[in-house]
């Protein structure tokens, strides 16, 4: 299971920072993407959901470049 998440969550061969962080990064993120689409399908307003989505890729975009 470490190896998946460590190829989802890191680009180079060697991580800039902890890969736990990154591996913890991806988990909070992926859930609080997964409850958020949840909690805005469950109020009526899935126009927002775009917007989740976005923030969801921008914030994998931060993680796999290794942005110190």
């Amino acid at each position: 299971m470490w190896k998946p998440l460590k190829y989802i969550t890191n680009n180079e061969a060697q991580s800039r920072h902890e890969e736990i962080f990154d591996v913890i990064f991806w988990i909070v993120e992926t859930v609080a993407l997964v409850f958020g689409v949840w909690i805005l399908i469950a109020k009526h307003i899935p126009e927002w959901i775009p917007f989740l989505v976005i923030e969801y890729c921008w914030a994998m975009d931060n993680l796999r470049h290794n942005r110190p």
